[in-house]
């Protein structure tokens, strides 16, 4: 005799399959997007000092000497 169950717990079984490693990856989206993140919010910080030290060198250009090695100073503000 066949079993007719088999062929719907297979089914079933390949889902659960699907659906475990789709959460795996949104989880590993999720992290990625979590260093994203952080990586821009770091190079928006570091661009805002740089173009904050770039206006400091505009207003005091006596103060460039204390800048120098420390930060890079751009070609003007973007």
């Amino acid at each position: 005799m066949m079993n007719t169950m088999e062929p719907h717990g297979r089914a079933m079984a390949d889902a659960r399959e699907r659906i475990n490693r789709t959460k795996l990856a949104l989880e590993r989206t999720e992290e990625l997007l979590a260093e994203n993140t952080a990586l821009c919010s770091r190079i928006r910080a570091r661009r805002c000092l740089v173009e904050a030290a770039y206006r400091l060198v505009q207003f005091d250009p006596a103060s460039d000497a204390a800048l120098i090695g420390r930060l890079p100073i751009p070609d003007g503000p973007r």
